[in-house]
């Protein structure tokens, strides 16, 4: 590491006697020749810094980190601080009108602090040193201004950084973030005029007050690529065009141009060192995609996955056993008491065929009616069956109804009607639902046109039943009324 930073060192000391060398021999230079110059310088600097942090980074592609993918920020170290220096200049490598025909090479230097929120995206404080300037030339005056030179106090700003480059399908781990901002900021500045005839012209004191800056809002713009020489220290190189809310940065203001706005760039190279504990990751360089792959590839993982596929298969295999039923009759083998019955058999809850007993002749209990065309001909004066602790009619009463009414119409006849109930429940409570069955017999009819003094009513409770009640079939048959004449 010590050599790869004595290296950067070297190629940076050299670079810089080149260009200062350039600079000094070519005091007036054309915008199209700096654009040439710029793009050569930032190609060399980028091919050595891409040089440097492949070696850096060729031996760390094995590496990985504890971090998880949903993890969070605390997880990682997300604090960067920078140092930049680079060359100022009042032209802009996207073109634009400007108030002088030539730049000037002046030096700035900014600190940059920097908080990573996402793989991809961070906020960053910019701060330009105080005494960095800007400054351009007339190759022949105008409006008797022969150059100018920006001092700039103090250039702040807040910008949001997009890193473009952080997932790498290539390889595991990045070694070139390359990356776009862009924010808002306030200059603090004085420029100062070099009139035709040497004149100067200090504006220093022509603020507000003596001693003062002219102060104006700019929005900044860049892009960069950062290279990584390791997990906590990178080489940064980047452009940046500011663009000034005024008129007044370069001093020179054109009547014929009332909404004219000035600018002017930065071009710098630097360090950036992640703070923080050396036992977690910086977020700069952390893959996603790599790391999600280590998960979905952990052995735990493929292990746990493993066992809970082994515990669903038992899960499966004892369901399968609860629902086997060898012999069909609708009882799982696990219930199953009495397996192996006959298909068709008629079981209990418990597999074992139900004893059911014999049916009860209801034939001696009821008068039969005659039988037209197949069909059983309602008959008068029929049992009427009642439901369990119920006294309302079963539809099925009604044609028997009908048929004992037409009959008690046309005879005159006198009945009675006698109610009787099974043996649940008490005596008294059986005795009482007896009467109502009656009456509501009795009401029926009376309802049909029978006068009610041809009807007596009574009850008779649980006695005198008709089937055994220790039986429901028994029991059916006894919640019933009787007719008797």
């Amino acid at each position: 590491m010590e050599r790869c930073l004595v290296n950067v060192s070297n190629i940076l000391t050299k670079f810089e006697k080149k260009i200062t060398i350039k600079l000094f021999n070519l005091k007036i230079m054309n915008y199209s020749t700096l654009k040439k110059t710029v793009a050569l310088s930032f190609v060399s600097l980028v091919a050595a810094g891409a040089a440097i942090a492949q070696s850096s980074s060729d031996t760390s592609h094995a590496s990985t980190t504890a971090a998880k993918i949903f993890g969070g920020r605390a997880q990682y170290r997300t604090w960067n601080i920078g140092i930049n220096a680079g060359v100022t200049s009042p032209f802009l490598a996207t073109g634009g009108t400007n108030g002088t025909t030539d730049y000037t090479a002046n030096f700035g230097y900014d600190l940059t602090i920097r908080k990573q929120l996402a793989h991809s995206f961070g906020l960053q404080a910019d701060i330009m040193g105080y005494g960095s300037q800007v400054g351009g030339t007339n190759s022949t005056p105008r409006a008797g201004v022969s150059s100018f030179t920006t001092t700039i106090a103090y250039a702040g700003s807040l910008d949001a950084v997009v890193n473009v480059a952080t997932i790498d399908y290539l390889r595991r781990k990045n070694a070139i973030n390359f990356y776009f901002t862009g924010g808002l900021g306030l200059v603090a500045y004085n420029p100062v005029l070099t009139l035709a005839n040497g004149t100067t012209i200090d504006n220093k004191n022509k603020h507000n007050g003596s001693n003062t800056y002219a102060k104006e809002m700019f929005v900044p713009v860049g892009l960069g690529v950062k290279f990584r020489l390791s997990d906590r220290v990178a080489l940064n190189f980047g452009y940046t065009e500011n663009f000034v809310d005024g008129d007044y940065f370069d001093g020179i203001k054109n009547p014929a141009t009332p909404l004219h706005k000035d600018k002017y760039s930065y071009a710098y190279g630097g360090l950036e060192v992640s703070l923080g504990s050396s036992a977690k990751p910086n977020l700069d360089w952390v893959n996603p995609v790599a790391m999600m792959y280590d998960e979905l590839n952990d052995p735990t993982l493929r292990q746990e996955v493993q066992a809970l596929k082994g515990r669903v298969s038992n899960v499966e295999k004892a369901v399968d056993d609860l629902k086997k039923d060898s012999d069909g009759d609708g009882v799982a083998d696990q219930f199953d008491k009495c397996p192996n019955t006959p298909a068709g058999t008629v079981v209990d809850g418990s597999g074992c065929p139900l004893k059911i007993p014999a049916p009860i002749d209801t034939s001696v209990f009821m008068r039969k009616g005659a039988v037209v065309q197949g069909a059983a001909v309602p008959t008068a004066y029929a049992n009427i069956q009642f439901e369990f602790d119920s006294s309302g009619l079963r539809p099925t009463a009604f044609p028997i109804l009908d048929a004992t009414s037409a009959d008690l119409r046309s005879s005159k006849k006198t009945i009675t009607v006698a109610g009787y109930a099974s043996s649940e429940g008490t005596a008294a409570h059986n005795l009482r639902l007896s009467k109502d069955r009656a009456n509501a017999v009795k009401t029926y009819l009376v309802n049909s046109g029978v006068e009610a003094k041809h009807i007596k009513v009574k009850g008779y409770g649980e006695t005198n039943p008709v089937a055994d009640n220790s039986t429901e079939a028994g029991r059916e048959l006894n919640r019933r009324v009787e007719f008797k004449k």
